[in-house]
């Protein structure tokens, strides 16, 4: 798949994404942790509006869910998810193309109906 192409299909599926009710951003960040596609839904505002911190996040958030030390003795990582008072963070590797998904959606969002939802919108190509 061509990057042209590529981006294409990750914008597709991020903004699939954030038609979902409680996901307030989708993004594919590359692993120095710089946004390749994706963003907030509209109307959203970050609650983090520094953007050098959003940035710092998106770089530690791929850098952690990249990391492979413990992938043979108990498997690759299916996703990250962090639960604060006011989001929910969730991260799923690519580890193919080196890329993460960042999520980021409202506290009452269910993690686990919400990684099969990604999966299931991830494994439709068109």
């Amino acid at each position: 798949m061509s990057d042209s192409a590529q981006n294409k299909f990750y914008e597709s599926k991020c903004a699939q994404l954030t038609q979902e009710k409680e996901i307030r951003f989708a993004g594919i960040i590359d692993e120095s942790g710089k946004l390749v596609a994706g963003g907030f839904k509209k109307g959203i505002t970050p609650l983090e509006n520094n953007e050098n911190k959003l940035d710092d996040f998106m770089e530690f958030a791929s850098r952690v869910s990249l990391r492979k030390e413990f992938d043979k003795t108990l498997g690759p990582i299916n996703y990250l998810a962090a639960r604060r008072d006011r989001l929910v963070l969730i991260s799923f590797p690519f580890p193919i193309t080196r890329f993460v998904l960042l999520i980021s959606a409202e506290p009452t969002v269910d993690i686990e109906n919400l990684a099969k939802r990604v999966v299931t919108i991830f494994s439709v190509t068109s």
